[in-house]
Parts: structure tokens; sequence; C-alpha cells
């Protein structure tokens, strides 16, 4: 069984695989792009996740799919589905990273830190606070109550906050799909942890902006494309709604004279969300290695994307 992983995580796995398992280790994308032909498994994650689909569509006969990442929306899905190949992502590596990153944004527009280290890079003084709200009895609505979401959740109600999920179930007294547009105008924070689907492309548009608060942030740690930016500019420059903390955008990388950029009332981090932590590749090694004892042995395995809903 021939299996193409990364050179990046070759101290992590190579003394820990079977001894049966021909392993092939890439530290290129042309190099993976070679070895997935006729490759069984595949961890072939890149800085580009076009990069990594792409590479993904070259292995006909895969048999299983490991990504470090909780989204999996560039894939081919019904490729990958027809070919009959599972895949497995990334939930749960993240986490911590990611909801920690989210309640940054949160406390960031809350105290306009932005503002803060603008008058510092210019050795300006400030004599008072650009932000003044105080996250304590404020409240948030959390789209995409999952493992980021909840962990979201958790975090900011140590703060004083009032959230609020929504999941498609509505269990645990979150709001389904078709209850959380009519109580916008009740949130402070409005934040997308969602999967990216045909469901939630554009959830957030011309409506939903008009309906939130004057005052709310919106907060994307999920997907670029969850939200219209053309409706999203024009509320910013309208003073519609009081600010967005963007970790993701669409496209990525954004174009330098992308108007998002200039946009007031406007932060954008770049996609590093999931970045800002030292123990993805430790705990991706570990969820491999589980992974690939359940897969040998043909016993159920951890986070399987369900490939005909997308996560």
């Amino acid at each position: 069984m021939k299996a193409v992983l990364p050179a990046l995580a070759r101290p992590l796995l190579e003394e820990k695989l079977p001894s049966d398992l021909d392993a092939h280790w890439f530290e290129n994308r042309e190099e993976a792009g070679e070895m997935i032909v006729d490759a069984d498994i595949a961890w072939v994650d890149m800085q580009r996740s076009k990069h990594t689909a792409d590479t993904i569509a070259k292995g006909e006969h895969l048999k299983w799919v490991f990504t470090i990442y909780a989204g999996v929306d560039p894939f081919d899905l019904d490729l990958l589905r027809e070919r009959g190949t599972i895949v497995t992502n990334g939930v749960g590596i993240n986490t911590i990273a990611v909801a920690e990153y989210a309640v940054m944004g949160v406390l960031v527009a809350a105290k306009r830190y932005d503002d803060v280290v603008r008058h510092a890079d210019g050795h300006e003084w400030m004599t008072d606070a650009p932000g003044k709200v105080e996250l304590y009895e404020t409240k948030a609505l959390v789209i995409g109550y999952g493992a980021i979401g909840k962990a979201i959740g958790d975090r900011l109600s140590a703060f004083g906050v009032d959230v609020t999920g929504v999941t498609r179930s509505g269990r645990d007294d979150t709001l389904t799909p078709d209850q959380w547009r009519e109580r916008l105008g009740e949130f402070d924070w409005v934040i997308l942890a969602a999967p990216s689907t045909d469901q939630t492309h554009a959830i957030i548009g011309a409506d939903e902006l008009e309906a939130m608060k004057k005052t709310a942030w919106l907060v994307n740690i999920a997907r670029g494309d969850m939200v219209d930016q053309d409706e999203l500019i024009r509320a910013l420059k309208k003073n519609r709604i009081g600010g967005a903390f963007l970790d993701t955008v669409t496209p990525e990388p954004m174009p330098e004279d992308h108007p998002l950029w200039s946009a007031p009332n406007v932060l954008m981090t770049m996609h590093l969300a999931g970045r800002s932590q030292t123990k993805m590749f430790q705990r991706a090694a570990t969820l491999f290695l589980e992974n690939l004892e359940a897969f040998r042995e043909s016993r159920p395995m951890n986070n399987v994307v369900d490939l005909s809903a997308g996560y």
C-alpha cells in the first residue's frame, strides 16, 4: 500500500508507520503530483488549497485522503465520491487557535486596538481610548456551533457574553438555519464558523447586513464566500454596521487593489487563524496515525467527511 506524505511530517511519522507501508515523502507540489498517481493514501496539504485540490484530483486510485484542514470545499468532492475515496479532515487540530483568534477579533474590535497600534507606530500618545465597548453583557451569534464554534462560545461566555449558536439541527438550544436571520438585530457580534457549502454561500448579504445592529461587528473565521463582499463594502462605507474582522476573504490571496483592503472599519488577518499556533503538525500526525490504524483494520475512522454534505 502506497502513501504520499509531507516531508515536514516525516520526523513525527516515519518511526511509527507500519513496516509494510510504502511511504513516499514529498517536498514540493511537483513531487506530490508525480507520487500520487498510483497512491492509495495521501496527505498532501499545501499552502494554497487549490494546489492541494489539484494534486488530489490526480490520484485516481486513492482510497483515503487525509487533510489537516477542517474545510474541504476546495476539493472536487463529487470526483472523490465517484472514486469511492474516504476523506478525513482536521476538525479539532486547529480548534483552540482559531477560537482564540476569533475572540481576539472581538476584543480588538471592542477596544479598537487597531487604532491604538496605528498611533503607537506614529509615536502619537493617545489621551482617550478609541474603543470603549465592554464584552460583558453583550450578545454574540455564532453561526456554525460545531467544535470551533462551541470553543468560541465557551471563551466568549467567560467574558460575560451571552452566546447563541446556530446548528443545522437546533440541538442544545441553538437556532436552526431558518431561525437566526429574524433575530440578527439582537446581536453585537455575528461570528461565522460554519463549513462552506452550497447552503452557506453568501449567507451574509444585503438583507442580513441591513438587519444587523448599526454597532454590530461581523467576524468571519470560516470561509470568505459566506459573505457578499460587495454588499459588505457598501455597508461599511455607509456605516451600516460597526465593522468587520475578516480572517477569510475571497479570493485568497486578495489582490492589492481590492477595495476591501481600504474599506472603513475592516480588519483583515489573511487567513492566519489556524496558523497562529505551533502544535498543528504534532496534532495532525497523531490524528493521521490513529486513522491509519483504523483504516488498515477496517474500523471507523475519526473526522470522516460526508462528501454529499461537504463537511
